[in-house]
């Protein structure tokens, strides 16, 4: 098979790479027993797996081979000083040393008394290279001291410098990996947390909201009560009506009230659910728990109803399709996951539906959702159902068109509005955990944001004579 333009120009990267490094040791000109060093210390790096003996080896090797003893100065985790973390003759130093005021840090080798001090380089990064000026603990990790000094040719000197260079290399690793390793620890405990002091208590208010619904019954009954025995006394004056309105308007608004309550409850309980659950982060990824569903009214309908007071805010018209109605799709979907799906696509046609003229010369502001069979979608025999949300308004930009799903990207029209540009992204992953894909397309009145998902094997018929 041969490989793509993009894969090819990175393999002729690669090998021009390795011609040049293989031109630099032949320039180096390196002593069979400063080959062996670096070898040995390439195989023990990678053999030891604790910082300790890594810091053992970076020193041990350097009296084994060269006859020269070493000191190790690596700088604390806040970048503020350097400390003593090993040294040859006496091994670790614990708790670490703070290094002595005569001992400098810098992007250049010198000489103090009988020591030479080596920089210790932090390895380049991509983002780094393109940035202008940066502080030297940005570039410098540490220093590394070998005595005496008077022991060291002019190749020796020249040796130590790549030597360190590769010390630095390993440390910037090895400090990458204990920092993730740090960040992971911490989500996981945050994880734990969450669930015990968010997810857990959070399920207190169904209490709460159930103990709200009897109070709100006795008040009915009470209101009953005061209408009978309003029928039965025939009070004169406006005093009793005002009273008996009194009660049919705050019962009125407590229902209303416990109703969207419940509502907003059940709506972040689901968020919380699906993007809290331990599963995601002992696996690294997205986990899915699919189950049966009727999309429409156990995805869609919950949603819209959450973003439907600020589409009517923005003047937005809804415009629900007939095609969805008592819909049978065998389709296995993560509820908590694709009701995020459409959240973020209802966010965003809040945000950005434009008026538009539609064929007759009406102005229009709208938003329309919908489904569509796609036979052989995926392959023969592997149908699919597209999913749309199409909004009015002037179309993307070509360019717009091609990044909409890409992480932190966001349009002209997005600069005015508040976000972050991951929602799309979002959409995008979940959509192709599920087997699926996203796209967008324009339209005649505007813009069609949508995802296909596959249907089960011998599912496509039955859904196709629904449609």
């Amino acid at each position: 098979m041969e490989p793509r333009g993009e894969d090819s120009a990175a393999l002729e990267r690669i090998r021009q790479r390795i011609r040049e490094k293989s031109e630099s040791y032949r320039r180096y000109g390196f002593s069979e027993q400063q080959h062996a060093l670096l070898r040995t210390f390439f195989d023990l790096a990678q053999e030891y797996d604790g910082m300790e003996d890594f810091y053992r080896v970076c020193v041990v090797a350097l009296r084994e081979f060269l006859g020269v003893e070493s000191r190790l100065y690596v700088l604390d985790q806040a970048r503020q000083h350097l400390q003593l973390v090993c040294d040859s003759k006496t091994d670790l130093l614990k708790p670490p040393q703070d290094a002595p005021p005569s001992l400098r840090l810098t992007c250049a080798t010198y000489e103090v008394g009988a020591s030479c001090f080596v920089p210790i380089h932090r390895k380049p990064s991509a983002a780094q290279d393109g940035e202008g000026r940066r502080e030297l603990t940005d570039m410098v990790l540490g220093m590394l001291e070998v005595y005496p000094a008077s022991r060291l040719s002019t190749a020796d000197r020249f040796f130590l410098r790549k030597y360190s260079n590769r010390i630095g290399y390993n440390l910037h690793n090895r400090f990458i990996a204990q920092q993730n390793i740090r960040h992971l620890k911490f989500i996981n405990n945050l994880v734990m947390d969450i669930e015990h002091n968010v997810i857990t208590p959070n399920m207190y208010f169904k209490h709460l909201f159930n103990q709200l619904r009897k109070r709100i019954k006795e008040l009915e009954e009470v209101k009953a009560r005061f209408e009978e025995f309003k029928a039965a006394a025939k009070p004169e004056g406006a005093a009793c009506d005002d009273l008996s309105q009194r009660l049919t308007t705050l019962y009125d608004d407590l229902s209303a009230n416990h109703h969207e309550l419940q509502e907003h409850h059940a709506h972040y309980s689901l968020f919380l659910e699906s993007l809290f659950r331990r599963d995601h982060f002992r696996k690294g990824h997205l986990v899915l728990r699919p189950k049966s569903c009727s999309i429409e009214k156990e995805i869609i309908i919950p949603q819209l109803e959450h973003y439907l007071s600020r589409l009517a805010h923005r003047g937005i018209r809804i415009e629900q399709p007939r095609d969805m109605i008592d819909e049978e799709i065998p389709l296995q979907v993560d509820v908590g996951l694709l009701s995020q799906v459409y959240a973020n696509l209802f966010s965003n046609a809040v945000k950005y539906t434009d008026e538009v003229a539609d064929r007759r010369g009406n102005r229009k502001r709208a938003m329309a959702y919908g489904r569509e069979f796609m036979h052989d979608f995926f392959g023969p025999g592997k149908d699919a159902i597209k999913f749309n949300v199409f909004t009015t308004g002037r179309h993307l930009s070509p360019e717009e068109a091609g990044s909409i799903y890409k992480e932190g990207f966001r349009g002209e029209r997005g600069k005015e509005e508040p976000g972050t540009g991951h929602g799309l992204a979002f959409v995008k992953h979940v959509v192709e955990i599920h087997g699926g894909m996203v796209g967008y397309e324009p339209t005649e009145e505007g813009n069609n944001f949508y995802f296909i998902l596959p249907l089960p094997e011998g599912a496509g018929d039955d859904t196709a004579r629904q449609g």
